[in-house]
């Protein structure tokens, strides 16, 4: 396509690392398929301390900037004002059908009946454990709030009766409310189905206000995490995946590790640090409880202040 951005392709989008190699189409779809199996008919349990959330604090903040982690991918950003959900996900499982696929093992830590009015909803890309159909559904229907959301997606909430979004491809920003939300690179991919791979964009995203916050969505590591902190750093806050790493010949391409995790966010020049994406849906190989296990022992050998480096639990908010 002349004059195309790099990542675009005629029928969809590319990663556009020189070293990007993903996993053969075979072994990704065995393991699809094993995933599948596993999380339908032989699912790992766990128990997960949550904590219950201050909901007035939650309902009555006016302007105080706090992070609370409902699950998986899925933040209530409070900033400036402003209410925002990150890939908001309530169902019980990650799945295009109600009774199969990765089941969620940690109830939401924030109640969708307790949430306050929300105003903006983050996607960041189409994969079932990031865009729930059910859920988004659910936010329109009651809140009515902007989708802002990678190109390709628009189109597919259309479809669902979601109008009021916005769809940007990376580099592009909007204004909304006296914040600057600004899409940014991610190193994934994208599909609901085995024939709509690659179709609809997939990013990270800045939010840029009295704070800056910056969320991976999901992503393998790569330059654009230094190349987004030189551009739009220091960030107060990064959200970061540290879980789904496994198997790494899969993964690796796709997922960061959690010591990963942790050289993004000193890429992107970030303040503080809360893990997200971990022992929320059986996604992965790792046991459910390895990821924060790894931070610890990898903050540790960075002499890193732990103090800064955040592991919530299940509803835990969080000032920053």
């Amino acid at each position: 396509m002349a004059g195309a951005p790099a990542h675009h392709r005629e029928n969809g989008f590319a990663n556009v690392s020189p070293s990007y190699e993903p996993a053969s189409g075979w072994t990704r779809f065995t393991f699809f398929i094993s995933r599948m199996w596993s999380a339908t008919f032989s699912p790992r349990s766990a128990t997960f301390k949550s904590i219950a959330s201050d909901l007035p604090a939650i309902r009555d903040n006016r302007g105080a900037a706090t992070v609370t982690w409902v699950g998986h991918a899925t933040l209530l950003i409070q900033l400036d004002g402003v209410n925002i959900l990150t890939d908001p996900h309530w169902s019980k499982r990650a799945s295009p059908v109600s009774f199969a696929g990765p089941k969620r093992v940690a109830a939401p830590g924030l109640k969708f009946e307790d949430l306050p009015p929300i105003h903006v909803v983050l996607i960041s890309h189409d994969h079932y454990d990031h865009l729930d159909e059910p859920t988004v559904k659910r936010l329109a229907r009651l809140y009515n709030p902007r989708f802002v959301v990678p190109l390709g997606i628009k189109a597919w909430l259309a479809d669902r009766g979601i109008t009021n979004a916005v769809e940007l491809d990376w580099g592009q920003s909007i204004a909304f409310k006296g914040l600057t939300i600004v899409c940014t690179p991610a190193q994934h991919g994208s599909g609901r189905t085995l024939v709509d791979q690659g179709r609809r964009l997939w990013s990270s995203w800045a939010v840029l206000g009295s704070q800056r916050l910056y969320f991976a969505g999901d992503t393998g590591y790569y330059k654009h995490f230094k190349e987004i902190g030189d551009e739009l750093g220091p960030f107060d806050l990064a959200a970061l995946p540290i879980g789904s790493y496994t198997p790494r010949e899969t993964a690796h391409p796709v997922h960061i590790s959690p010591e990963e995790a942790l050289q993004a966010s000193t890429d992107l020049r970030a303040a503080r640090f809360i893990g997200i994406h971990w022992g929320t849906f059986m996604l992965a190989r790792e046991p459910y409880d390895e990821p924060p296990a790894r931070i610890t022992a990898e903050v540790a050998r960075r002499k890193l202040d732990p103090e800064v480096v955040w592991i919530p639990k299940p509803g835990e908010t969080l000032p920053w």
